[in-house]
């Protein structure tokens, strides 16, 4: 299986990696830093071609969008870039989502993609919009469509995620305890559980008791339910992915990528 473009979030160092890939590289070494005004990171080489991963965790929330957003477009103009995703992980912050509602103007004028995260998919009518593969409830056929809905059929994008979380049972908040793949894997080997697949998260998933916290829950991915989710997303009709580099590596044959 295969989506019309799958944007991948890479350093540097590790170009080599995607050159044989059919995948656009999103270049993360940008930030936007006081003023604000944007930052390579030190000592990066100037990267060219894909997309630039924009970074807000330094951002002071003080100054003017329109001036930094036009070093943003002069950047990507001069690296020949062909649009940015905001890694915009904070809570909705109005400089921010002035900030989307320049870059989806003058993205738009040059025919460049913008991708935002879902807390400023509505600053702009010309972003792509990503919504997280990862739920720890619900559907996720549902929550795409529910997306699509909002924000308009053309304008979701799949942030695909890999992840592996252990919940407390009960668990009102719905959020669990991360747990790296190392983790994941001795917890596998450990309780040798019988594991089960969700067809409404795209996930799998198993149960444990144990004497100090009681009942267990663990919810993960692996490379077949990162398929199942694109083929969900495709489903629906979307036609972009955004990944980071150890899942498209790690799953590649199984997401339609390799030469």
């Amino acid at each position: 299986m295969s989506l019309e473009s799958i944007i991948v979030t890479i350093t540097p160092d590790r170009l080599r990696e995607i050159q044989r890939l059919p995948v656009i590289p999103a270049h993360a070494v940008y930030r936007m830093g006081r003023g604000p005004h944007l930052f390579r990171a030190n000592g990066s080489s100037a990267p060219r071609g894909g997309m630039m991963l924009l970074d807000c965790r330094t951002f002071d929330g003080l100054g003017a969008a329109p001036p930094f957003c036009q070093e943003v477009i002069q950047e990507c103009s001069a690296r020949g870039f062909t649009g940015v995703v905001c890694d915009f992980e904070a809570g909705r912050l109005p400089p921010l989502e002035q900030v989307v509602r320049e870059l989806g103007g003058e993205c738009r004028r040059r025919n460049w993609t913008l991708i935002v995260p879902e807390q400023y998919g509505h600053c702009s009518e010309h972003a792509l919009v990503m919504i997280s593969s990862a739920l720890s409830g619900g559907s996720l056929r549902q929550r795409l469509q529910e997306a699509q809905e909002r924000f308009g059929r053309d304008r979701v994008a799949l942030a695909l995620q890999r992840v592996a979380e252990d919940f407390f049972l009960p668990s009102p908040t719905g959020s669990g305890v991360p747990l790296s793949r190392r983790e994941l894997e001795e917890k596998l080997e450990q309780l040798h559980p019988s594991v089960f697949f969700s067809h409404e998260l795209c996930a799998r998933y198993f149960t444990y008791m144990s004497r100090e916290s009681g009942a267990h829950f663990v919810l993960f991915d692996d490379r077949d339910t990162l398929r199942k989710k694109l083929e969900v997303a495709q489903e629906l009709g979307i036609t972009s992915a955004v990944a980071a580099l150890p899942e498209v590596l790690d799953a590649a044959g199984e997401l339609g990528i390799r030469n």
